[in-house]
């Protein structure tokens, strides 16, 4: 099959799924996007009106399928409307017409919980919270309908206007500067998830999808605060590291290399789109 006779689906399609639409529409794919409102698509983006957690929802022939699903609400239902009713929904519109060849579910670090220390896709995760239950749920669900599909578990995501960290440090906050944090820049998970669906040789079942420099998340703010030319924030709290460290040694080893490789690159190009 050529690139311009693949068909892919993106099954929510918010800025994640459009950054990956637009791409593969600019490499020749047919792309189809499934929102709510699709006045907000590309022209590139075909736009299918539908809501996945209720109401009809069209056939969806697809060659490569991405769910990128982004909840109403933040509490336990609302999380479990979006992540379990909706991907599911979703799914049995796109296997009514075949099984994609290629399929990427994203879903999130916060599935490891409270758990401490370098942790990788070989780390066995056990949530208490319920909201992590449930990615963890979908993320099953999803391995059900497509066994050989991709799941793709992102730590913070950041590259749009008006970055929060960014304001924290311009009113000098600084607290719990010991905590390590993990983040991806949305350009580099956006082209994680191409690299997934288009590279020749098969994927695995599951990625971590984070930069390749975990951090403190004072060493971050002192950084933030040096390229803007203020004050380092004064540290409140614990300054001893802690938390947990995600790492992307399978992601890299696959072959992926981001653009923005720690946060110094990606908070630089950060700045300069807040100017």
């Amino acid at each position: 099959m050529s690139t311009h006779d693949t068909r892919t689906t993106l099954l929510g399609c918010g800025d994640l799924g459009i950054r990956v639409g637009t791409a593969l529409a600019a490499d020749g794919h047919h792309v189809t996007g499934v929102r709510r409102r699709v006045a907000a698509l590309p022209p590139v983006i075909e736009g299918v009106a539908a809501d996945l957690t209720s109401g009809p929802v069209p056939d969806l022939p697809s060659d490569l399928l991405v769910i990128t699903m982004t909840p109403d609400r933040r509490d336990p239902a609302g999380y479990r409307t979006t992540y379990v009713d909706g991907v599911r929904r979703g799914l049995d519109a796109v296997l009514r017409s075949g099984v994609p060849r290629r399929a990427v579910l994203v879903s999130s670090t916060s599935v490891y919980g409270d758990l401490e220390g370098d942790l990788d896709e070989e780390t066995p995760v056990a949530p208490t919270a319920e909201r992590a239950q449930v990615l963890l749920e979908s993320e099953a669900l999803f391995h059900d309908a497509l066994p050989h599909g991709s799941v793709l578990r992102l730590s913070g995501l950041y590259g749009t206007p008006g970055n929060r960290l960014v304001h924290t440090v311009r009113e000098g906050e600084n607290n719990n500067p010991g905590r390590w944090t993990n983040r991806i820049h949305r350009a580099d998970a956006a082209a994680a998830i191409i690299h997934l669906l288009t590279r020749e040789e098969d994927p695995r079942t599951l990625y971590i999808g984070t930069d390749d420099e975990p951090s403190t998340a004072g060493a971050v703010r002192d950084f933030v605060a040096d390229e803007l030319g203020l004050p380092r924030p004064a540290p409140t709290g614990s300054t001893e590291p802690h938390g947990r460290r995600m790492i992307n040694a399978r992601l890299r080893e696959s072959g992926f290399r981001l653009r923005y490789p720690t946060f110094r690159e990606g908070y630089r190009a950060q700045l300069e789109l807040d100017s």
